[in-house]
């Protein structure tokens, strides 16, 4: 219901519409005609000079996916999906978790971040810069592309029920709240072992954000930018991390954010009648 790029920031109002701020030289926040929508993506890469163009995607209630953006590497060539549960949008590629738990992909395939056609019993999907993540329904993780700092060494991970992944780093929330993660560690991304009660994870580009049980958010890593002064936030129910930024939606509906607001990708303040996560 929220997400966060490399430049810009999206989510799905109640109506099932969605808005958008940031640059939006590529058309990624050209979503004002989208409707249906439970649930968006946002195409994320690492701050870079060579970096910029994003592109979003969107999961209809049917089923079916909308992207817009930068296509490149065809990864808004969705149209044709169906019975899709879940998207995730990494850095020139889109995935898609089918009701079956099998993933769809399309986008760059030169790292192997697309090489999930043999992936079953999935149940939760995350993009990184080069690198994709799935959760299996058994509570285990899968992970393939570029694994070169470590970030797709998962297979001994066990009882997950949420992963994130970062620019060159994964995350997992097991079931007893504690968290695990792996791959680069010089940001400070992956210092997470002290986390407890966490309810809810996501990785920007360089950091990893987490809320507790209490509504309290807590966030480790990259914070050239203020990205992860989340410390005073409260009564937060979900979080976004782009690749300097982190947004957190309260509950009475209201967005907090922090870190890089050039291009207007901070100037969420109005946004008023968001989704919110369902519970029990």
């Amino acid at each position: 219901m929220l997400a966060a790029g490399r430049r810009h920031s999206v989510a799905v109002r109640w109506d099932g519409t969605v808005v958008a701020v940031g640059d939006s030289r590529a058309g990624e926040c050209d979503v004002d005609r989208w409707d249906g929508v439970v649930a968006v993506a946002a195409g994320n890469v690492h701050t870079a000079p060579n970096t910029g163009r994003s592109h979003t995607v969107g999961l209809r209630v049917d089923g079916t996916v909308l992207a817009t953006g930068w296509n490149g590497d065809r990864q808004c060539e969705v149209r044709g999906w169906r019975g899709v549960v879940e998207v995730a949008a990494g850095w020139r590629r889109t995935l898609g978790l089918l009701a079956d738990g099998t993933v769809l992909a399309t986008g760059r395939a030169a790292e192997g971040a697309c090489d999930v056609a043999a992936w079953r019993d999935i149940a939760a999907i995350s993009c990184g810069d080069w690198h994709s993540v799935g959760l299996r329904s058994d509570g285990t993780a899968v992970g393939v592309g570029n694994g070169g700092r470590g970030q797709c060494a998962v297979g001994s991970w066990d009882d997950l029920v949420a992963i994130a992944a970062g620019s060159v780093h994964t995350v997992g929330l097991r079931a007893d709240g504690r968290v695990v993660a792996t791959g680069a560690a010089s940001s400070g991304a992956t210092a997470v072992d002290r986390w407890r009660d966490v309810v809810a994870i996501v990785a920007g580009s360089h950091h990893t954000v987490a809320i507790d049980a209490s509504g309290r958010v807590r966030a480790t890593g990259d914070d050239g930018h203020g990205q992860c002064a989340v410390e005073d936030w409260t009564d937060v129910v979900a979080v976004a991390a782009g690749s300097t930024h982190t947004l957190g939606l309260r509950a009475d509906g209201t967005v907090l954010s922090a870190g890089d607001d050039a291009d207007g990708r901070r100037d969420v303040a109005s946004w008023s009648g968001l989704l919110r996560p369902t519970t029990g």
